[in-house]
């Protein structure tokens, strides 16, 4: 299956765009859509750790691009069963040519372990990269931090260059958490009077921690939670804060794209369709921004009021009840935090903040049918 570009209007395609797509992965940074194994390569291939513990065993699938993509129609008949994404793989026939286009399938896909041994050119067992691959499907994004925290979860060590948080958004993170939690531990333990700076320290580092042991019993007694239902709620709601720390920085950055879309200049001569389109996908696009940080915020309001009602009124039911639902909702919210974290960053990425966005038609429909997918496939969930 030979990559190709996304589904155009007619009146603007042209054969050079069949390529422009993965040239512009190459050239983008991971995302929470995107995991560019190729320019982790390019930048951490020298660092001891990156051979010491690779993501992928394979050298060819540890160049690959890895994308979460949206299902469309004429990608549903590749599965058994209905699902709204799937994550692709596309492995360069030529990493230094990307021109020459590549071969891609999907995780999942009927046929889709012999097209990755061919791809790969790997008769031998690939028992372990098969493995971390349905581990990155199960996931809603390629978040740093969660690709990274549910790897390890599930023993699975891998170099930290492969994960594009920085020690300093890890100890901002670690400082939202903090002041996130800080009354839920007084609760915890205001019984025993045990606990002090140090150790609600360590109790965030516990929370963060890929383990869920010991040092959150008292947690867990309060909300009478067992085993692995204490396990996977827990990580949920790691996902839960992580996101809403994300989403503080990401907010305004949303808002400015919105309007930069709407003040988009394109250059070259269109039909009517295209112009149309054009038209429409902008309006569409600056009002689906507006619903679907709506719709974040509603799920977001879900996992406040359950934690304020264990907070201020020492009622562990509601708080309960979250844990338990949260693995489905965090599914839901990982979906739509990376639609608009995409947009914002790709936006970004290819506008750089003061520059002004000037882009030919042909790109300007790829962008616009780029986030407008995202937005209309993320609002049906």
């Amino acid at each position: 299956m030979i990559l190709s570009a996304r589904r155009k209007l007619a009146p603007v395609r042209k054969p050079d765009r069949l390529t422009r797509s993965l040239r512009a992965l190459e050239r983008t940074a991971s995302t929470s859509r995107v995991l560019n194994l190729l320019a982790i390569a390019a930048d951490s291939s020298q660092r001891p750790e990156y051979s010491q513990h690779p993501l992928f065993r394979n050298r060819v699938l540890n160049n690959a691009l890895i994308v979460k993509h949206r299902l469309r129609s004429d990608d549903l008949f590749l599965f058994d069963e209905a699902r709204p994404t799937a994550t692709k793989i596309i492995i360069p026939f030529e990493r230094s040519d990307l021109s020459l286009g590549g071969q891609s399938f999907f995780v999942g896909q009927r046929g889709w372990i012999d097209l990755l041994r061919e791809a790969c050119n790997d008769p031998s067992d690939m028992t372990r990269d098969l493995a971390t691959l349905r581990m990155i499907d199960m996931l809603p994004s390629l978040d740093p931090f969660l690709l990274r925290e549910h790897l390890r979860r599930h023993g699975m060590i891998v170099a930290p260059c492969y994960f594009a948080l920085s020690p300093s958004d890890l100890e901002q993170m670690q400082g939202f958490v903090a002041v996130e939690i800080s009354r839920l531990i007084d609760l915890a333990y205001r019984d025993s009077g045990r606990v002090n700076g140090a150790a609600a320290a360590r109790l965030v580092e516990a929370l963060l921690s890929t383990d869920v042991d010991e040092r959150l019993e008292p947690l867990r007694e309060t909300l009478v939670l067992e085993g692995e239902s204490f396990k996977e709620g827990v990580f949920s709601w790691k996902g839960f804060l992580y996101y809403k720390w994300m989403l503080t920085r990401l907010w305004p950055q949303l808002t400015a794209t919105a309007g930069e879309i709407g003040q988009m200049v394109i250059t070259g001569a269109r039909e009517a369709e295209t112009a149309r389109y054009v038209d429409d996908a902008r309006k569409r696009l600056q009002q689906g921004v507006v619903l679907e940080r709506a719709a974040v915020l509603r799920t977001i309001k879900v996992y406040d009021d359950a934690f304020e009602d264990l907070i201020d009124n020492g009622k562990p039911q509601a708080f309960r009840e979250f844990l338990l639902r949260a693995p489905d909702m965090f599914l839901s919210l990982g979906e739509k935090v990376g639609v608009i974290s995409h947009i914002a960053s790709f936006w970004r990425y290819r506008f750089p903040e003061g520059q002004p966005a000037i882009v030919d038609v042909e790109e300007a429909v790829d962008i616009l049918q780029d986030f407008d997918s995202g937005l209309s496939a993320s609002l049906a969930i």
